[in-house]
């Protein structure tokens, strides 16, 4: 019994601790480069940006001015603003706001982000794609960061980080992943690139397929290709919270579905005699930290069970402490709430806690169909 908790033990500590210090020693005797310094200022490769919409009345707007103070050559960049099924006035509102390299891809019928997306590479002109979402606000200089990547011929996805405003749960798990991302970029490629914006070539980018998340799928394919899928820091947007912790939960919970059906139809990038150290990244990144979930609750029975020593009393009090204070914080305690150790056991439990469902849905054949715009 003791064997089974150490084991769990090393199974949650090892996804989010040991897994970024192995990238560090397997980074530092790379000799790839974590990021593009400097380079041709007039690289300005023609560029098809995307962003799907829908029902976004409120920051479609915003999002629209934040558009046209990037810093890019109106004749290189083609903007697609594609609404899928939207009901609200996000539609009437491109039509009024949108002007010279913007144009409006409507489709009257909601089908799903994936079909949105579709839509926009129908149209798309470029050799360059880039995805953005309605939520995101990119600094002036963001597209241009994200493209100068592509200057390397090896690398065919490029991801740019996306920071939330505010403190608490979501924006310290944001920088922590920001973080992994890096490491990855460096030694190989990133697992995943930033949904809300991402860049790839179009040669690697085939027709999307609903239900699995698409900038997963992107660096999937990529990977698969030959190519390197990596993180550009100086590509930076910024977005707000999800203010409400159930709504948040069930946003992780769809993404985690929609990524758990790519995985599993892109299985053999988990074969380590072909794709070597993004094999081990995979495995890492993605099953193990899917797995965390059943080693928590292995640790907390296992310790419960061997409460006859009194490290393993001290062990599950600590345990059932943690969890305490996150039930506590997820019931509206204000102290709890805004504290460090609050928002830590929060957001943490609800990650792995939105993980489980996840895994029941996927088991039960739940798949996750339409795409809901997480209300930031």
């Amino acid at each position: 019994m003791e064997g089974l908790f150490w084991l769990s033990v090393f199974g949650i500590v090892y996804p989010y601790l040991g897994y970024p210090a192995v990238l560090w020693v397997l980074g530092r005797f790379s000799r790839r480069q974590g990021k593009t310094e400097g380079g041709d200022a007039s690289f300005y490769p023609p560029v098809s940006m995307i962003i799907p919409v829908c029902n976004e009345e409120r920051r479609i707007e915003r999002k629209i001015v934040n558009t046209e103070a990037l810093r890019y050559p109106a004749d290189r960049l083609q903007v697609l603003f594609v609404s899928d099924g939207s009901t609200d006035r996000t539609v009437e509102l491109i039509r009024t706001r949108a002007h010279g390299g913007m144009t409006l891809v409507e489709c009257p019928v909601r089908r799903g982000k994936a079909a949105a997306l579709n839509a926009g590479l129908e149209q798309a002109k470029h050799d360059i794609l880039v995805f953005s979402d309605a939520a995101i606000e990119l600094e002036p200089d963001a597209l241009r960061n994200i493209v100068r990547r592509f200057r390397d011929p090896a690398i065919g996805c490029v991801s740019g980080e996306d920071k939330i405003a505010e403190s608490g749960g979501e924006a310290w798990y944001g920088r922590y992943e920001l973080l992994v991302r890096r490491l990855e970029s460096k030694v190989h490629s990133i697992v995943g690139a930033s949904g809300s914006f991402y860049a790839q070539r179009r040669n690697l980018c085939v027709p999307f397929v609903e239900g699995m998340a698409p900038d997963f799928l992107s660096v999937l394919r990529t990977v698969e290709q030959g190519y390197r899928a990596v993180s550009e820091p100086d590509a930076v947007g910024t977005m707000t919270s999800v203010k409400d912790s159930r709504q948040e939960f069930e946003r992780k919970v769809r993404t985690l579905i929609r990524g758990m059906t790519a995985l599993f139809s892109y299985a053999r990038v988990l074969n380590p005699a072909r794709f070597g150290v993004f094999a081990l990244e995979m495995l890492s990144h993605k099953v193990l930290r899917w797995a965390v979930p059943f080693f928590l609750i292995t640790a907390l029975l296992s310790s419960v069970l061997l409460m006859d020593s009194p490290w393993f009393l001290f062990f599950s009090t600590v345990q059932i402490a943690f969890y305490l204070v996150a039930l506590l914080a997820f019931s509206g305690w204000h102290f709890l709430r805004h504290s460090l150790p609050g928002k830590v056991a929060l957001y943490f439990s609800m990650v792995n806690a939105a993980i489980l469902v996840a895994w029941l849905k996927y088991a039960t054949g739940v798949r996750q169909e339409l795409w809901t715009p997480s209300q930031r």
